[in-house]
């Protein structure tokens, strides 16, 4: 080596990395038009090569041929150190195993290998797990611990699951070497180790004539600060770091704590300090922080040179942040800084959307929003794409989020657990039948949905076939025309993918066989759609490595857990989109805003969790066995954030912002954030043209002029097409909420039951009143109603819960009511569900009762069973409730089939919620008595016809407007008559 005191510079954070970087080699090298051409640049990522490349275009003015870049960083190692670097005689080494490969084994490893006294791990659960293991075997790998230092550490100070942990660790790390030399491959990280190891002691034999430079790179691992340290060693050779703070005081950088572990020392280490990773590196490269020079380059792109020492001050460690009550003036460091606190992360989008149109308004300005929230990322995309304005997010999208992914999970889940909603969600997905046949798909699909919203449908495959086959052979039945036309197409889509999702009816089945089976479904669905574009490429790759994989992994898992492992393979793999956005507007995650800067530099989501993101717990090792291991707490990623935010908040001109609400929730102010406004005061809020931007996003989907009221809507449509028929339930509907009556009976709205296979309240009290109906039909007897209660416990509609807690809940109820039917020696049940209808008033009243008894002295009495409550006799007094007055008309009348007229006797209500005050029995209620107006049942009567009599005369026979009830409930119309924009303001504001 030519030089004995090593070549390391750093470019301060105020300055842009990238096109610094490429000044400072041109004035250096460019001896001509060849003379950078001779060169090697090594760089962290492939994203910084393409940041690099593009600060050399900027630069290069006349053209220049670039030096040769390779990259070396973790994420983006590739062949590319090889070709680049080793020579070519020496032996090739090892590929490195495929991570899916891997992980499997792992998986497989996890199974096979159980310490004595603990309990097996298999199946989902072992894949989950190998993840988890992977990335502490690569953290070895990285840190160069031995696997013989697990052996020997001393547990006695931790916890007995961490000690059993540890003790799976040490059986299965020791077992890895053998799996991985029958698999033909090595890590990753080993596979890097060793190219970078081959290179440091090539170049320390032979150093190359021409120049190299490692440049942005702050990966503190051993072997890369071995190979840095002979870069820096070299003639031509030099290392140029990002931001290493030379303004600091010694006692600070100390401060920071030791960068090697010592079980002697029980000082811990400052991980989470932006410049912490980056004193490892020094001191593992042997260079002290004094050695580094300051480069010299600078570019247009830089920011204020005050912003370094701001920068600096703001992350003083706790112990020194009383310098920033000496601080002094700090408005030429906080110049171009500005902050936005907004109410929700929708606001906090729009506002950005805002701002990065506003910024292209100027030609050749860039702009770029950094943010590590995926989620904050895409509705900024989304918000920009309503005025045609298409941004590239760089950081890309988990495959699950993907249109291709997200039909496989759905397709996934619906195999291991049978859901309606799924299943219609799967068949109308975008990519299904995607081109001409979707059409006819679609309007079969409506039908379809149609169908199975109404309530009772069995759970499973088979019962939607049974509804659809009982629609059928039912010409009375409801929907029996739609289900006919379903019949065909029904029975083409769930043979084909019955056939297709059987391997997910077993107990257990080998994970190849259940992932061959869900390819077969999603093509069955969409032919080569699903596997078209960079979603469907990558989601094809991922079934070839499966492949490939050859059956290693899990040797059996439960069809109910795949989904997860397949979620967890589909969130974990990122596509990246096309170019093709706009050219000055840029979305980066923090990987990719490293070396990156743009005339305007949102940083966005600085709210603690998102921005730094939360740690993840490590399944496997303890925080205290980590660090006599050596490796990294899990906090040292919350430091390589502080650095990224460092770093950005350097630029020329910075817009921070956060919301006070995220996912709804309350959100907590960043540690980044409260340090800034700690150190800086308030922040001034931008304001595009004069106007505050979190104003511009508040009030972006406001109309102009403001908010107008609306009043009560107020129908009139002519009393000739006004009905004349009429229902005993639409006359308390019609008393309640004339607007409501007018949405159902003249408009034909009704509420769509809910698309679920679990029984609901509706589908509860239908079936209790077929329950009793069946048993009165069949004599009502003790016997009867065992079976029926049998049966009702039985039905397939009935899901677990309903099972297990509304069953029993209700039968005492049901017993009760069941014992008031045999043990009324002076009523006897005349009929059930029995119809009935008469002309009164000009208008045709027609109505069902659930009972009708008649008693010893003829008399009948009218029964209406209530799974809830029951209604109150004051609201049959107010003419609120008229149903059972209206039945016992018709059949005073003889309206009744099947019944004679006669006088009727009792009006009731049968309450079958439970009161715990009576074991758990119903109660009797009617709508007359001693304490109302309304004391006997032909009062009830009289009075519910003389409100049937003011309602048509009001409402059916004259142009009355039907109004919303004030005091009608929230029900299934309220946003057809906008209640939300009147209701509560008074009758003056309608």
């Amino acid at each position: 080596m030519a030089d004995a005191k090593p070549r390391v510079f750093s470019i301060p954070v105020h300055r842009a990395f990238a096109d610094a970087l490429a000044a400072g080699l041109i004035e250096r090298f460019a001896d001509g038009a060849l003379g950078l051409a001779e060169g090697l640049i090594l760089l962290p990522s492939n994203r910084a090569r393409s940041a690099v490349q593009a600060a050399f275009v900027r630069a290069g003015g006349r053209g220049l041929l670039m030096p040769r870049l390779a990259v070396i960083g973790d994420a983006d190692l590739d062949e590319s150190v090889a070709l680049a670097l080793d020579p070519i005689d020496d032996a090739p080494v090892p590929p490195a195993i495929d991570p899916l490969r891997r992980r499997l084994l792992l998986a497989e490893l996890i199974e096979r290998h159980t310490p004595a006294g603990e309990p097996p791990i298999a199946g989902a659960a072992a894949f989950q797990l190998a993840d988890g293991l992977a990335r502490v075997i690569d953290q070895l790998h990285y840190e160069e611990a031995r696997v013989a230092d697990l052996v020997d550490l001393d547990l006695g100070a931790f916890a007995g699951h961490w000690q059993a942990s540890l003790g799976r660790l040490r059986l299965l790390v020791d077992h890895w070497p053998a799996v991985l030399a029958k698999a033909g491959g090595i890590d990753r990280a080993e596979r890097r180790n060793r190219l970078l190891d081959r290179v440091t002691a090539g170049w320390r034999a032979v150093p190359p004539a021409r120049f190299v430079v490692a440049a942005g790179i702050t990966t503190a691992a051993p072997a890369i600060a071995r190979l840095l340290r002979t870069v820096a060693n070299m003639e031509r050779g030099m290392v140029v770091l990002p931001g290493v703070d030379q303004v600091m005081t010694a006692e600070e950088w100390q401060a920071l704590g030791p960068t090697r572990a010592d079980p002697e020392d029980p000082a811990r280490p400052l991980e989470t300090h932006p410049q912490y990773h980056l004193k490892l590196l020094l001191d593992r490269m042997g260079v002290a922080r004094d050695e580094v020079v300051e480069w010299d380059a600078a570019s247009a792109f830089d920011g204020p040179a005050a912003r370094t020492p701001f920068v600096s001050l703001l992350f003083a460690p706790a112990d020194y942040t009383v310098q920033w009550q000496a601080a002094g003036d700090l408005s030429a460091a906080t110049a171009g800084i500005s902050g936005a606190v907004f109410a929700d992360d929708g606001q906090e989008a729009q506002g950005i959307a805002l701002l990065m149109r506003h910024a292209i308004e100027t030609p050749g300005r860039t702009a770029a929003l950094v943010t590590p929230d995926r989620g904050l990322a895409e509705r900024v995309a989304a918000a920009l794409a309503r005025w045609g304005i298409s941004v590239d997010d760089s950081a890309g999208q988990p495959l699950s989020r993907t249109p291709p992914g997200a039909l496989l999970l759905l397709l996934a889940k619906l195999a291991a657990d049978f859901d309606p909603v799924a299943l219609v969600s799967l068949l109308g997905h975008p990519l299904v039948r995607k081109g001409e046949g979707r059409t006819p798909w679609l309007d079969q699909l409506r039908r379809f949905d149609l169908l199975l919203r109404e309530p009772g449908l069995t759970p499973g495959w088979d019962g939607v076939s049974a509804r659809i086959a009982a629609r059928v052979a039912d010409p009375k039945a409801r929907g029996h025309g739609r289900a006919a036309e379903l019949q065909p197409w029904w029975d083409e889509v769930s043979g084909a993918l019955g056939a297709a999702l059987a391997p997910f009816a077993s107990a257990s089945a080998p994970p190849a066989i259940l992932l061959a089976a869900l390819q077969k479904g999603v093509e069955w669905l969409t032919g080569d759609a699903v596997w078209a574009g960079p979603a469907g490429r990558m989601l094809a790759e991922l079934f070839d490595q499966w492949a490939l994989a050859r059956g290693d992994g899990p040797a059996l898992v439960d069809p109910a857990d795949f989904p997860d492992m397949l979620g967890q393979l589909l969130g974990q793999a990122s596509v990246r989109p096309p170019y093709g956005g706009h050219p000055r507007l840029f979305i980066w995650g923090l990987l990719e805003a490293r070396l990156q800067r743009a005339d305007l530099m949102i940083l966005g989501g600085l709210d603690e969790g998102r921005w730094p993101a939360a740690t993840q717990p490590d399944p496997w090792l303890a925080p205290g066995i980590r660090r006599l291991l050596g490796l990294p707490a899990p906090e040292r990623q919350q430091g390589m954030a502080a650095h990224d935010f460092a770093s950005a908040l350097a630029a020329r001109e910075i817009v921070v912002t956060r919301a006070e609400r995220s996912g709804g929730d309350p959100a907590v102010a960043s540690r980044f954030w409260l340090r800034l406004a700690a150190l800086a005061g308030d922040l001034p809020d931008p304001a595009p043209d004069g106007i505050p931007l979190t104003r511009l996003a508040a009030e972006l989907d406001v109309p102009v002029g403001g908010a107008q009221p609306i009043g009560k809507p107020a129908p009139k449509p002519p009393a000739a097409d006004r009905p004349r028929r009429i229902s005993v339930t639409a006359v308390d509907r019609l008393a309640r909420d004339p607007f409501a009556f007018y949405a159902n009976q003249m408009l034909g709205l009704s509420a769509l039951d809910p698309l679920s296979a679990a029984p609901d309240p509706r589908w509860r009290g239908t079936r209790v009143h077929k329950m009793f109906e069946d048993w009165v039909r069949g004599g009502a007897t003790r016997e009867g109603f065992e079976a029926e209660l049998c049966a009702l416990a039985g039905d397939p509609a009935l899901d677990a819960i309903a099972r297990a807690f509304w069953l029993p809940r209700i039968e005492p109820a049901l017993r009760w009511a069941a014992a008031r039917v045999w043990d009324a020696g002076e009523r006897k049940p005349l009929a059930v569900e029995a119809q009935g209808e008469i002309g009164v008033d000009g208008v045709t009243l027609h109505g069902k009762a659930d009972r009708i008894d008649r008693d010893e002295e003829g008399r009948l009495a009218i029964v209406d069973y209530k799974s809830g409550g029951a209604p109150s006799a004051k609201a049959a007094f107010d003419k609120l409730d008229n149903q059972l007055g209206l039945l016992g008309l018709i059949a005073r009348e003889g309206g009744i089939k099947g019944v004679e007229a006669a006088p009727v006797g009792a009006l009731e209500y049968w309450s079958l919620r439970p009161d715990r005050r009576a074991g758990g029995a119903g109660k009797v209620s009617n709508t007359y008595g001693s304490r109302s107006d309304l004391k006997s049942a032909e009062a009830a009567i009289d009075h519910a016809a003389g409100a049937l009599a003011a309602l048509a005369a009001l409402y059916l026979f004259s142009d009355a407007p039907f109004v919303p009830g004030e005091g009608a409930s929230y029900g299934d119309y309220d946003q057809l008559m906008r209640r939300d924009e009147w209701f509560g303001r008074g009758e003056e504001g309608a």
